[in-house]
């Protein structure tokens, strides 16, 4: 029987690539692999044992540059109708699998991506790699809250080694190649024309090997250190916020970036203040006599200067007032907060002998069911009708 063309075999025309017969090798391969068609009936299970060979032999003569010229120019006469499996590269199916033990899970690692993706390649360790990111909390008043301020940060850190300048060695000349390798890095392993490349293990992938590390670092080009770094507070900045400073991380391998170190923020309770969003709020004791009759009262404010807040009439305890754009300007928006105050009245103690007399007097003059003690009305009418089932 003449043997069928090989273009043909991979499902590909003439002329096709050698990504394009990789690709339709692998995804057939998988296909015919007698690890796949192990459960199927006999007739089937030989039908694709004979095209999982043929395949073979297609992929051994198209993969080969030399052999594939031949080939295009002269058919399967140029090569000497030689095939895969005769030429020493598969063997039988004795064993379910590939000459030498080579079986489905080996195909699957040594092509990874055959079902869309497969497993992920390992990274070169000698590619620039971005150092962690690290994190800090840091507490600052509510007055730098909000007006701004800097702060300095100690923290541990990773760095590049000042002695050795980050090489890891001594000295330059301490670093060679390495000779498992030959310095590239990686090391082939074949296995019929399979070829797997893994990280060397003597240089673990670095194609490098130091004879004699440096003493500080002990050959990782890096060292922990204590770090001081500079922190400016933006004027309007929130418990809970976070900074972000670039570069601030640890440091990068093999010549990469820094990472980046988040701040988060804490504000610390205030004396005084309790700040919600851009307002603030504050609690203001007055007299029962300011209460009653009205009148002028200092108020603090944030930025230390005092303002006077008008206490009408009749103000009653937890009765708030508002001082207008005394409050916070936050960190996104143009509209300063407001400061609202909540009324105290204050009850006095430690009264002379005169000062209770009229009190007294006072007490007489005002009957507590009153007008003039609105809520003592209405607590006396609602037990009234309480009483009288109302």
């Amino acid at each position: 029987m003449s043997k069928r063309d090989y273009y043909e075999v991979l499902g590909l025309s003439k002329g096709a690539s050698d990504e394009e017969i990789k690709k339709s090798y692998r995804k057939l391969a998988m296909k015919y692999h007698p690890d796949r068609v192990a459960s199927m009936p006999d007739a089937e299970k030989k039908a694709a044992e004979e095209k999982f060979k043929e395949l073979q032999e297609a992929y051994a003569v198209l993969s080969d540059a030399e052999k594939k010229q031949m080939y295009d120019q002269f058919g399967h006469a140029g090569i000497g109708g030689n095939s895969a499996s005769g030429g020493g590269g598969f063997g039988g199916f004795g064993g379910g699998g590939f000459g030498g033990g080579q079986g489905f899970e080996d195909i699957f690692d040594a092509f990874g991506d055959i079902f869309g993706g497969g497993r992920s390649r390992g990274r070169n360790p000698n590619a620039p790699m971005k150092g962690a990111d690290l994190e800090y909390n840091i507490s600052v008043t509510l007055e730098e809250s909000a007006f701004g301020a800097e702060k300095e940060v100690k923290f541990p850190r990773t760095e590049k080694c000042g002695t050795c300048n980050g090489k890891g060695s001594k000295k330059p000349e301490d670093v060679v190649s390495c000779k498992t390798c030959g310095g590239h890095g990686q090391v082939l392993y074949k296995q019929g024309f399979f070829q797997v490349q893994q990280p060397c293990p003597d240089c673990h992938g670095k194609g490098k090997i130091i004879k004699e590390p440096c003493r500080d670092c002990r050959g990782s080009g890096l060292i922990k250190q204590n770090k001081t770094v500079k922190v400016s507070i933006p004027a309007g900045v929130d418990a809970g916020s976070t900074l972000r400073l670039t570069g601030e991380g640890e440091a990068g391998l093999n010549g990469g970036p820094n990472g980046d170190l988040y701040v988060h923020v804490n504000v610390k309770a205030h004396s005084v203040f309790e700040r919600k969003g851009k307002d603030l709020h504050c609690e203001i004791p007055i007299s029962f006599v300011t209460a009653a009759l009205g009148g002028d009262v200092s108020v603090p404010t944030l930025d230390g200067k005092s303002v006077k807040l008008k206490v009408p009439e009749g103000t009653q305890t937890a009765q708030i007032l508002r001082v207008k754009e005394k409050g916070i300007k936050p960190l996104r928006g143009i509209s300063t907060g407001d400061l609202y105050c909540h009324m105290f009245v204050e009850t006095p103690v430690k009264l002379s002998s005169e000062q209770k007399e009229l009190l007294s007097q006072f007490g007489e003059t005002a009957a507590p069911n009153s007008n003039q003690h609105p809520k003592g009305k209405s607590f006396f009418d609602k037990m009234k009708n309480f009483f009288s089932g109302e």
